[in-house]
């Protein structure tokens, strides 16, 4: 495996002693995330709150915690597991695909064969729930049964990103926020994460209808045009992909049976390409995905409301506003179902 000069803190000392004392052990991944071993996911008892606190910790500034599971966890074990995080109970927006086991709508079933799930989602860099005001707290992925030949996900830290950033960059993105095509809904491009305290990078590859941007120089807001929404993008884009070389990104590949619980305000993640392979090349893929409530509006600054009417006429009067599907096309021709 390719290792990385480290860029993130080590494991909390005093917090690997906490989960110690559980009988649980975490261990920092390369170059980002933390493996935890010894905590049974499938036991019915909820994890006493001094030890969620740790591990929801870690996972802000690591990204994700992944779980390695020696028995099989049924489809219940994952649920009650994913309601351990942020706002404690599932909220859940997606299609009910056939196999989904006892037709559970809170588990969103993937799969290459869409026999098996529903196939082709996430191909861009997103995070869950953008179309929320207070977008969902944490996504859970358990691998029920892993490709043969490869097909995980890719997580980038937008923590880490944002400090790739150049510092005019940084700056403009601070002062721009997205529109989301589906629901209006107005977010930060660059926010503070609230248990980390990193600026953030945030927007959604593949449901992004407007860009605002609070001019520097005076009040007021303008849209970006076309060309300048494409040039975003293309950098935000940039920016997480040159994490899986630069130390802040991952092309995690699963094992039967992992749980990934991701913090979903500090990583960026997307589906390999090699996930949505057909099955007869790569070998069948099936993961269910949970969703968690947010905790607090990921509100936009500058005195932007939270929603704005997207499908309406365009307020600023030029500039893309786009409604309805995925929004704006940032590159023809590639998969944008997110």
């Amino acid at each position: 495996m390719k290792t990385h000069e480290t860029k993130l803190p080590p494991i909390d000392p005093a917090d690997a002693t906490i989960v110690e004392q559980f009988g649980g052990e975490i261990t920092a991944l390369d170059p980002i995330g933390a493996q935890v071993s010894g905590i049974d996911l499938s036991s019915k008892d909820t994890p006493p709150l001094e030890i969620v606190d740790v591990l929801e910790r870690e996972m802000a500034h690591r990204g994700f915690l992944v779980f390695k599971n020696e028995t099989e966890l049924d489809a219940e074990d994952f649920l009650r597991a994913s309601c351990v995080w942020g706002g404690k109970e599932l909220h859940s927006t997606h299609g009910v695909h056939p196999e989904t086991p006892g037709g559970n709508h809170h588990i969103f079933r993937l799969s290459n064969d869409e026999r098996h799930g529903i196939p082709d989602v996430g191909p861009q860099w997103h995070n869950d729930g953008s179309f929320l005001p207070a977008t969902f707290s944490h996504s859970g992925y358990h691998i029920i049964r892993p490709a043969e030949h490869g097909g995980g996900t890719h997580f980038a830290h937008q923590g880490l990103a944002f400090e790739a950033l150049p510092e005019d960059h940084q700056e403009r993105w601070s002062r721009l926020s997205s529109v989301n095509s589906a629901s209006g809904v107005v977010h930060p491009l660059v926010h503070e994460h609230p248990v980390s305290g990193q600026n953030c990078i945030w927007l959604h590859l593949g449901m992004t209808g407007a860009v605002i941007e609070k001019l520097p120089d005076r009040e007021g807001f303008r849209l970006l045009c076309a060309d300048e929404l494409r040039q975003l993008c293309h950098d935000y884009n940039d920016i997480l992909n040159a994490g899986l070389e630069n130390g802040y990104a991952v092309a995690y590949e699963y094992s039967e049976n992992d749980c990934v619980f991701i913090d979903n305000l500090a990583v960026a993640h997307r589906a390999a390409p090699e996930a949505h392979r057909p099955a007869e090349q790569q070998g069948l893929r099936i993961m269910h995905r949970s969703t968690v409530k947010g905790v607090k509006d990921l509100a936009p600054s500058f005195g932007l409301p939270l929603h704005a009417n997207i499908d309406g006429p365009n307020p600023f009067g030029e500039g893309v506003w786009q409604g309805g599907g995925v929004g704006f096309r940032w590159e023809e021709g590639i998969p944008m179902r997110n």
